[in-house]
């Protein structure tokens, strides 16, 4: 093990990238998932990276996080014993997944966001989108049409067509664009670590990140 694998957790709180506490790889923060260990000992996660005490990072993948959870490598970050909830993995995907909805609500609020599909048709051949999402429970052959000639556009997936739904006071809307902007690089991260999480693949999941700001 090299000395840089021998630093503590802390030091990976500086500088503009944190080391994962699994793979010993170093990534920048908001593409990763911190936690801190309440005063009770409960790991807990912080998507915000806002929780104060020592950070726990780890790669936003479902390999990693098992592979943390089963083999004591929260304890060891922490250097003392730990509780994991057994249902880390949900409570991880749950989050991630309000905060995309959350975002999704600011976007309304600011006019950066479109729904249903002939208004998001209109913002892909107008060149408005800058990010489509879409409800995994909507009908794969009318997610395909919609993207028909757009294939290059970043997409973020959300698990029901109802949590789309209720981000813009609806029953369900199965299709939304976003332009482009700091809100839809937000969602598009936090879609990228919601798939990541739950071993679900992402659409155009290459690293376009830039074409967001």
């Amino acid at each position: 093990m090299t000395a840089d694998a021998d630093l503590e957790p802390e030091d990976d709180e500086r500088g503009p990238l944190r080391r994962c506490i699994v793979t010993r790889e170093r990534a920048a923060p908001e593409t990763m998932v911190r936690f801190v260990v309440s005063p009770d000992r409960i790991v807990t996660p912080d998507l915000s990276a806002r929780l104060p005490g020592r950070g726990i990072w780890l790669s936003a993948r479902r390999d990693v996080l098992e592979t943390a959870r089963t083999r004591g490598a929260f304890s060891r970050a922490a250097r003392g014993q730990v509780v994991v909830p057994p249902d880390l993995d949900k409570i991880l995907e749950a989050g991630l997944v309000r905060r995309i909805l959350d975002t999704v609500g600011l976007a309304r609020r600011a006019g950066q966001v479109t729904y249903g599909f002939v208004k998001v048709r209109e913002w892909i051949e107008g060149g408005r989108a800058g990010l489509i999402i879409q409800a995994e429970d909507g009908s794969p052959d009318e997610r395909t049409r919609l993207l028909s000639g757009a294939r290059d556009l970043p997409i973020a997936v959300v698990p029901t067509a109802a949590g789309l739904g209720a981000a813009f006071g609806r029953d369900h809307v199965v299709h939304a664009a976003m332009s482009h902007g700091e809100l839809a690089r937000r969602v598009r991260i936090d879609s990228e670590r919601f798939a990541g999480l739950s071993g679900r693949a992402v659409p155009g999941s290459s690293d376009r990140s830039g074409e967001l700001g």
